[in-house]
């Protein structure tokens, strides 16, 4: 079954047009632990600035120049305070994670991050500094607001990821910035049919929120479309996965690293993500990540667009189910 009402997608901010998808700049916080808890949609509300361009971007990266360092054996403690060097550099447009099969920490940088900005995250990490491998993709790092259907609150649109439950009580999973924005979510841009509203949401730190259905003529099969999704995991690296959002509809990819790190500026910092080569746009964010049966994420932001391309990270649906305490029907 499939849900006709639009729900999940990237956020853009574009005024107050509710059939534009707002996009949000990911704004760094100094925040130092992976996940914060789940707040009311009224708890906190930041303010979000509009954005142009696309966000994603061609995972196109330029490849460092081979030096004595390529050949140093970093151990995992390097390893993670160079990577924790990322961090306290502070830089917005970054993202890092730790490549197990290089022993590296790669760190992606949107087309905003200068060259001095580069200098300074490798003099922060000092002597670790080889550790790093900077990789460039075109476009700026923002969050995006569209599992698949397009979902409408406030006057942002974003997407439907998945559909949960707990007994015989339903819910859908979407990103946590969208839910940081608005509380009652619609199925359509005129806000008649109401979906629900807003149980929590955790963001920054994590991006994903959980919504009550009070609409009871509205269907919630476990699916994407016309597949239907039984159960939840963590990909692999390599693993060519599939996104579902409001505003560009499927795209596939692959995931290029796990527990990544994005600064997206402004005091925005997620923590624990899937990092992949699939294209998003504004209003896709919280759409679902997904291959075949198999539901693996909720869209949280990148770069670039799917013309060029670009680099988009999701957060794990397995944590999402598991702090809720809901599971999918």
């Amino acid at each position: 079954m499939h849900i006709s009402n639009p729900v999940g997608s990237w956020l853009r901010l574009t005024g107050p047009d509710p059939t534009r998808a707002p996009d949000f700049p990911w704004r760094e916080r100094n925040v130092r632990n992976k996940r914060t808890t789940p707040r009311s949609g009224t708890a906190r509300r930041t303010r979000l600035t509009a954005v142009a361009a696309g966000f994603l971007a061609a995972a196109a990266f330029a490849a460092p120049t081979a030096n004595a360092s390529d050949a140093h054996t970093f151990s995992a403690a390097q390893l993670a305070k160079a990577s924790d060097s990322v961090l306290k550099a502070d830089v917005a447009g970054t993202a890092w994670a730790v490549d197990g099969k290089s022993g590296r920490v790669v760190v992606t940088v949107d087309s905003t991050v200068s060259k001095a900005e580069i200098a300074t995250i490798k003099k922060r990490a000092g002597t670790n500094a080889g550790a790093l491998v900077i990789k460039h993709t075109p476009g700026k790092f923002n969050k995006l607001i569209t599992g698949g259907d397009a979902i409408y609150g406030g006057q942002y649109r974003c997407s439907l990821g998945f559909n949960v439950h707990s007994g015989s009580t339903y819910y859908f999973l979407t990103a946590g910035h969208c839910g940081e924005v608005a509380s009652t979510w619609y199925s359509n841009s005129s806000k008649t049919t109401v979906l629900g509203t807003n149980v929590g949401y955790s963001f920054p730190g994590n991006d994903f929120a959980l919504v009550r259905y009070t609409n009871s003529s509205i269907a919630h099969p476990s699916a994407v479309g016309s597949q239907t999704i039984s159960r939840a995991a963590t990909p692999s690296v390599g693993t060519t996965v599939y996104r579902r959002g409001s505003t560009t509809g499927t795209h596939s990819g692959r995931v290029t690293a796990l527990n990544a790190t994005v600064n997206y500026g402004g005091g925005d910092i997620v923590y624990g993500l899937i990092q992949t080569t699939v294209c998003a746009e504004g209003g896709d964010s919280g759409g679902p990540l997904y291959s075949g049966s198999t539901a693996y994420g909720l869209t949280s932001g990148g770069s670039g667009n799917c013309t060029s391309g670009g680099t988009t990270f999701f957060q794990p649906v397995t944590e999402a189910l598991s702090y809720y305490g809901v599971t999918l029907p």
